[in-house]
């Protein structure tokens, strides 16, 4: 499992669910991985650490991925720090779910800044260093709600939906550099986001997944550490819908 070997990635919320796995995954595979984090400090400090007792390596980065001049930042110190920049792992996102009469436009602001403006951002700045060492790996993580949508969450399908409008536009845009673009849409995870839900929505949902469970972080992760690998030199422009066969 080490063919990430020698790679710095940056996850983006990778302080808890699906982004903790996925720093996991790579770290585990070889990459030195940047968790970012914007409040969960102690959170982030634990996913290192446990990167390092597997024999990683990696840092922590506070940073609001939805603020260009943090962002900014970040990457200038990270590729101070490493040198180079190989896995940008556009992970963070929030819900502030209701129906569109009662949602407030500070709550779809707040969405939409965190799930896409954060990934537009972290791309044009991961971009510009990638397509100067001509290879890199830009994945984001998108969702099945915006592939089908969702009742009560406009704001967060339109936020994922748009991600995927920016890596079909981004892989386009970078792929004279050998730089690839790909998403990866997760369906019914078992996280934080999905952990309050009442039993009876939970078995609502398992009921129309064929494969008749929900899924793990680690589903998600894996799928994240393939596109990341050289073993998907050849595929851009592509969302891997990672669901049970949910949406299928």
């Amino acid at each position: 499992m080490s063919q990430l070997e020698g790679k710095i990635a940056i996850v983006t919320g990778g302080s808890r669910g699906i982004g903790r796995a996925i720093a996991l995954e790579l770290g585990q595979r070889g990459a030195t991985v940047v968790v970012n984090y914007n409040q969960s400090a102690d959170a982030a400090e634990a996913v290192i650490a446990e990167i390092k007792a597997a024999g990683g390596d990696g840092m922590t980065f506070q940073c609001d991925v939805s603020d260009a001049d943090q962002v900014a930042t970040m990457f200038k110190d990270v590729t101070k720090a490493y040198g180079q920049l190989d896995i940008l792992v556009n992970n963070a996102g929030v819900t502030r779910d209701n129906v569109i009469m009662m949602l407030k436009p500070d709550d779809f602001d707040t969405v939409i800044n965190t799930n896409l403006r954060s990934a537009w951002l972290c791309s044009k700045a991961a971009s510009r260093t990638m397509m100067k060492k001509r290879s890199g790996r830009i994945i984001n993580i998108s969702s099945v709600v915006g592939i089908a949508g969702n009742g009560g969450q406009t704001n967060y399908a339109a936020s994922k939906a748009g991600l995927l409008g920016l890596t079909k536009s981004l892989a386009k845009e970078i792929a004279p550099r050998n730089v690839t673009v790909n998403a990866v849409a997760p369906g019914f995870i078992g996280t934080d986001m999905t952990s309050d839900l009442s039993d009876d929505i939970k078995e609502t949902a398992i009921s129309h997944i064929p494969l008749g469970r929900m899924g793990a972080p680690e589903d998600v992760a894996k799928a994240v550490a393939f596109l990341a690998s050289d073993d998907a030199a050849y595929i851009t422009g592509q969302v891997l819908v990672v669901d049970g066969g949910m949406v299928m």
